[in-house]
């Protein structure tokens, strides 16, 4: 199957780049007025249609002076819950904070109750549900994280239904396995016992089932600190889970540099995050991962993205869409609140969401950038003016189409 598109007004986003790293990521390499053909679901060349050559294309698809541009590359959420938390959303604005909501049972374990109430085929068409209308966003890789079973069944449960996304969806699905996400209330007084759960029978059936792709823990005070964090990262890592950990959310947390430490993909959150922190992420292979739109949400401070650019680090955005703290898996308003907020240009924002994010989920051979073999997972965007247009036109969807696997949808 051979589909061409012709008649793009930017196309955007082609580079060979790995991770896009500091200053570099004020760029965006694009080709004005271009085609681009797809063969078998992957990008098979581009270039200004000045220079297009006969290709025989099954199909033809007129852009009509759109943008074309990588689909988002979203590489942390929690895609998968049972049930909104919209009286935590009340109760915030009368001003309980986040760790007083979860201290009287609000918060994950709220979620965690409700999952465990919920069937798994119950999960599984809610889970598709928010699967389509992020896509539909221009969403064409997604991580989704365990975490709200908090016990052995619940967490299988959980992942299972990642497991079948992946099976079914037209996009690449990353499954982290988060049991390591806040202590049950049936071990609130034996954190030990439910560590030594995780580690024991958690992890042994999850590796055996092949059910993740990576070990995520909230390193955070008051959930799991650093030593804590250390063991059950050591132990993912005997089953060939790799870590991509919450860090330095609320505190600073050490989550940082024990993810570096310990080889983590990313390191995610990093609201508090300062010299000390920038110094330990500079020349490791670990991509720091901000999630503006959750501090937006929860009205805590934002992360400095200018000072961890300004330092050359290659910087990732993501939605952490959850019911809790960031129910939205809009990414073109993750880029807004990215630009408004972090100060991030437009082309730093969606470096972030599409080279980047592709990095942040080992998928920058795959997706990410406009280069030949890379998968055709694409937007075709509404007729706007610009790539700064997407951000500035907040809640709004940019997207006309999006391509996934080679196909128009």
């Amino acid at each position: 199957m051979r589909l061409l598109i012709t008649n793009i007004r930017q196309l955007c986003q082609v580079s060979t780049a790995k991770r896009i790293y500091g200053k570099d990521m004020a760029n965006i390499p694009s080709i004005a007025h271009a085609w681009l053909l797809i063969e078998d679901g992957l990008i098979h060349s581009f270039g200004p249609m000045a220079e297009i050559p006969e290709t025989n294309p099954d199909e033809i698809y007129n852009a009509a002076d759109r943008l074309v541009l990588p689909a988002w590359c979203d590489s942390h959420t929690h895609l998968i819950f049972a049930a909104p938390r919209d009286q935590e959303f009340v109760d915030r604005i009368r001003g309980l904070s986040y760790e007083q909501i979860a201290r009287r049972g609000g918060g994950i374990l709220n979620s965690a109750k409700k999952l465990n109430e919920t069937s798994e085929e119950e999960l599984y068409r809610q889970s598709l549900k928010r699967l389509h209308e992020v896509m539909a966003q221009g969403t064409g890789a997604i991580e989704i994280k365990s975490g709200y079973g908090l016990n052995t069944e619940a967490e299988m449960k959980m992942l299972r239904v990642i497991r079948k996304l992946k099976e079914h969806a037209p996009i690449p699905v990353k499954s982290s396995f988060l049991a390591a996400h806040a202590y049950p209330t049936d071990y609130k007084d034996n954190k030990e016992g439910y560590i030594k759960l995780i580690t024991d029978e958690m992890l042994p059936r999850i590796a055996a089932e092949g059910l993740a792709d990576y070990m995520d823990v909230f390193c955070e005070k008051g959930f799991f600190e650093v030593p804590e964090t250390e063991r059950l990262l050591e132990a993912g890592w005997k089953y060939g889970l790799k870590p991509k950990i919450h860090a330095n959310q609320l505190h600073y947390s050490g989550g940082v540099q024990v993810g570096v430490k310990h080889n983590a993909v990313s390191v995610d959150h990093l609201e508090c995050v300062g010299e000390a922190e920038i110094e330990t992420l500079k020349g490791s292979n670990t991509i720091p991962t901000l999630l503006p739109a959750a501090a937006f949400f929860l009205g805590i401070q934002y992360q400095p993205a200018r000072k961890m650019m300004d330092a050359g680090l290659p910087v990732c955005l993501a939605t952490d869409y959850n019911p809790g703290s960031c129910p939205s898996g809009n990414v073109p308003l993750l880029l807004t609140i990215a630009c408004t907020q972090l100060k991030m240009t437009p082309e730093e924002a969606i470096n972030a969401v599409t080279i980047n994010g592709a990095a942040a989920m080992e998928l920058e051979n795959e997706l990410g950038s406009i280069q030949k073999g890379k998968t055709a997972n694409l937007i075709i965007t509404k007729k706007i003016p610009s790539l700064a247009h997407i951000p500035y036109d907040f809640g709004n969807n940019p997207v006309e189409k999006c391509v996934f696997d080679g196909k128009i949808n």
